[in-house]
């Protein structure tokens, strides 16, 4: 579902990323460590198509960002939802609307989008929270309301960078669950975080390890061969 080989990328003299392969399969959950400036965030914004790939091979949910024109990244973006740490929620509008809004682009019909979103505010804890301007909420409410946005949609994959950054012990824990959730229904997950607690509540989950750019441990046996969608 998700495949690099020899990723490399470089802004100026800085090199983010250095010849990195692996391969996460389809319906795996796996976690993205390392320091902060390692790379992770620079990984995540390459497969989601937000930098363009300047070197090597690179596959997610069946695109090839190698190759991949402008006008296929919409459909790329509804299948593979993104969590970054700046949020990229629309602050003036209600955690509601922020959260419907990529479901009204898709075309979906009124009473769909109204169960997908009430059902994944509940989820979120965001109830009643739902008609206020975001700018009025928490740092940690607000990264819920990103969050809600990127799993509305059903998407095939999540890349979540820090995901539990703005948030309380307990409500790391919760959110967690439902990732577990969305993970037992098939979505394959590669998740960004330096929270060791976090790592160990998926003991089950492999773990990518960045540093300085260059893949320290976690990659797949066949890394080197061509990216496929790693579905076998």
């Amino acid at each position: 579902m998700i495949s690099a080989v020899q990723l490399t990328h470089a802004f100026g003299d800085h090199q983010a990323l250095r010849a990195v392969s692996f391969r996460v399969r389809k319906g795996e959950f796996a976690f993205l460590t390392g320091r902060s400036g390692a790379g992770k965030t620079t990984l995540l914004r390459v497969l989601h198509g937000d930098v363009p790939l300047q070197r090597g091979k690179a596959r997610i949910a069946g695109y090839d960002l190698a190759s991949i024109r402008r006008g296929r990244l919409p459909f790329l973006r509804r299948d593979v939802a993104v969590v970054f740490q700046d949020f990229k929620i629309m602050r003036d509008r209600t955690a509601r609307e922020n959260v419907r809004l990529p479901l009204e682009v898709s075309g979906l019909p009124e009473d769909q989008i109204r169960r997908r979103v009430d059902s994944v505010l509940g989820s979120l804890q965001l109830t009643r929270a739902a008609d206020i301007e975001c700018l009025h909420l928490s740092g940690g409410e607000q990264q819920r309301v990103a969050i809600a946005r990127a799993m509305a949609g059903g998407p095939k994959v999540i890349l979540a960078d820090e995901p539990t950054g703005n948030l309380d012990w307990d409500m790391s824990m919760h959110l967690m669950e439902v990732f577990k959730q969305f993970h037992a229904h098939g979505v394959t997950i590669l998740m960004a975080t330096h929270n060791r607690e976090i790592i160990r509540s998926m003991p089950q989950a492999r773990v990518l390890s960045l540093e300085d750019g260059l893949l320290q441990a976690g990659a797949d046996q066949d890394e080197g061969g061509e990216p496929g969608d790693g579905d076998q």
